[in-house]
């Protein structure tokens, strides 16, 4: 009951931050392209009601780029959202439009929700030690480039306050070139010319490292998830993981199974559709036939700690436990068996443990029915059984030398 409020409650938290944002947008250019008319229209300045218009636009981006985060579930979007949901209140009164009051009381209903549903949102982005150095040289050039630009603002024609200093830095930053802030003429321009040069080298390249390193994980995240490939620094991470081959109906309580216990595994299907609802549940998951022998050793089978091959065919998960076998002779292998006549297939394919639900749940049944035993304790018991028979298989193959997966 608990989760289903939460849940409710984070989506309420995404939809009214995201309608904030474009009602902030909204309203904000309709202030800067008409005359606002409204009661504080007499009492605040002219200037302040245009730069609210202004920023009042920039910060339902800035809503947006939030309710993004929101959506995913970021701890920062949520700090964000904070900050800037006063701001947007603020920025609706300062606009001094009649336009904008509905502007200001969704912005202040909006935040107690946002604050109740704190819980809901708790996903941390770490960034990586070349991205904070990156990002670092960002804002470290275009800190010279403003100061610089200030002490010599005398050697500038067109910058007089700081402003103008930061806004020919992010001018130069991005190449745009407008012309209107230029050295002056003469000899005192001549170490302009040079500071100028020298800022320009500087925030471009750091400007193109930075894009480079902070938006390409971003971009290759994204194809990742289209095209069903792990990125190479994710398969670096797998270690002592469990590998299911194929998916199934078999498959998904397993699924679940694993990510309540908090144990890594990944998900190798042949299915692109079935790969993209992985991906976007966050799971780990690759568009591969889970027996082809190349798949399996990208998934690193050798170092995984169990394989569990459970879809809805026999023969493909004879095929895939065959192929892990092979690659990996000490792994555990647990299979399910559609039909109960494949059990012994499975295990000579080298599965050490095979379960068949059909069996199982058609003898649960039984047992109910005619209220001889407790069902519950019924199904400990197969499956105790179950791994003691592939225990002693494995205990029997040490002592002969065979190889685990002999049938005998």
């Amino acid at each position: 009951m608990a989760d289903w409020r939460d849940r409710l409650g984070g989506r309420v938290t995404v939809l009214l931050t995201g309608i904030t944002a474009l009602l902030s947008v909204g309203i904000g250019i309709l202030n800067i392209t008409t005359k606002p008319s409204g009661p504080l229209v007499e009492i605040l300045p002219p200037a302040v009601v245009q730069t609210a218009g202004f920023t009042g636009a920039l910060t339902g981006f800035l809503l947006l780029g939030s309710a993004y985060g929101l959506r995913k579930g970021y701890r920062g979007a949520w700090y964000s959202t904070v900050l800037l949901l006063p701001l947007s209140a603020a920025q609706g009164l300062l606009q001094a439009s009649e336009y904008s009051y509905p502007l200001v009381g969704l912005s202040l209903l909006a935040l107690p929700i946002v604050g109740l549903n704190r819980q809901v949102f708790d996903r941390h982005v770490d960034f990586s030690l070349t991205q904070w150095a990156s990002l670092a040289a960002l804002v470290g050039a275009l800190g010279y480039s403003t100061a610089g630009t200030y002490a010599l603002r005398e050697n500038f024609d067109g910058v007089n306050t700081l402003l103008d200093a930061l806004y020919f830095s992010v001018v130069t930053a991005s190449t745009v070139g407008y012309g209107d802030v230029t050295p002056a003429q003469g000899p005192s321009g001549q170490l302009a010319k040079w500071f100028a040069l020298s800022a320009l080298v500087l925030n471009v390249a750091a400007f193109a490292a930075a894009l480079g390193v902070l938006f390409t994980p971003a971009i290759e995240a994204r194809l990742t998830t289209a095209l069903g490939r792990m990125t190479e620094s994710d398969i670096e991470l797998l270690e002592r993981h469990v590998l299911v081959l194929g998916h199934g109906e078999l498959t998904e309580p397993i699924i679940e199974e694993l990510n309540e216990a908090g144990v890594e595994f990944l998900v190798i299907t042949p299915d692109e559709v079935v790969t993209r609802t992985l991906r976007e549940r966050d799971l780990n998951v690759f568009t591969a036939d889970p027996s082809d022998e190349e798949a399996l050793e990208r998934a690193k089978v050798a170092k995984a700690r169990a394989v569990v091959a459970a879809t809805n065919n026999d023969a493909e998960d004879a095929l895939s436990i065959l192929t892990a076998r092979q690659l990996n002779p000490d792994v555990a292998i647990v299979a399910a068996a559609t039909e109960r006549e494949n059990e012994n297939k499975l295990k000579r394919a080298g599965a050490n443990t095979v379960i068949s639900p059909a069996s199982i749940g058609g003898h649960l049944l039984v047992e109910s029915a005619l209220e001889r035993s407790d069902s519950e304790a019924v199904a400990r018991e197969l499956l105790s059984e179950d791994s003691d028979g592939g225990s002693a298989a494995r205990r029997d193959a040490d002592r002969d030398g065979s190889t685990p997966t002999d049938d005998s």
